[in-house]
């Protein structure tokens, strides 16, 4: 259980580390070009769209702020031709809030998954138990109600409370498992569903 945790940790910190490591803004211009072969009537530029990303004010996030600085050599005398085919958006993020919710995801995945293989660890323990009282047909239908008189005279009460628990789960796993399965038959061969 301490080396699932300690794992998580590990993955965690090494990818906040990474996150920190790169170079990410919270407020910038994007503006989308088409390519300049478009305007320069050419086929020596490449024909893919141009993003050109910068880092500006608000009020330059335009062509005359982000592109024209970029580019101003390559289409002089265009300008008027290739700024209207421009989108230029500011984009405003908080990436420390996309950090945590990434985070509080991967917890919830990894609790999810100890959860998992903590079941998984359980079910031979369950169907141990189950087929060893079946096999000396000392089988009790469990209900709901606590009942202290099932517990054999030689064996504690915290033992007693504790096997009652795991069978009880491990009868309320066999009803699901049947009802799994006969959903399954009804879907797939008689082509029902329940109600």
């Amino acid at each position: 259980m301490r080396e699932y945790i300690l794992l998580t940790l590990s993955i965690i910190l090494i990818s906040l580390s990474q996150c920190q490591a790169q170079s990410y803004d919270d407020k910038r211009c994007k503006c989308i070009c088409p390519s300049l072969s478009s305007v320069l009537n050419t086929s020596q530029s490449s024909p893919e769209r141009l993003n050109i990303i910068a880092s500006v004010a608000p009020s330059k996030c335009n062509c005359d702020g982000v592109i024209l600085p970029h580019l101003g050599n390559q289409i002089k005398g265009k300008e008027q031709i290739f700024c209207p085919r421009c989108d230029c958006k500011y984009e405003n993020r908080n990436t420390t809030i996309i950090k945590i919710v990434v985070i509080i995801v991967i917890w919830v995945i990894s609790l999810l998954v100890i959860y998992m293989l903590f079941l998984i660890c359980l079910d031979p323990l369950l169907n141990k138990r189950i087929h060893k009282g079946a096999a000396s047909g000392s089988y009790q239908e469990h209900t709901n109600e606590e009942d202290d008189s099932t517990i054999s005279p030689g064996t504690s009460h915290a033992m007693g409370v504790r096997g009652n628990v795991l069978n009880r789960v491990g009868h309320q796993q066999d009803k699901w498992k049947r009802q799994v399965r006969e959903q399954r038959r009804n879907i797939y061969d008689r082509h029902t569903m329940l109600n």
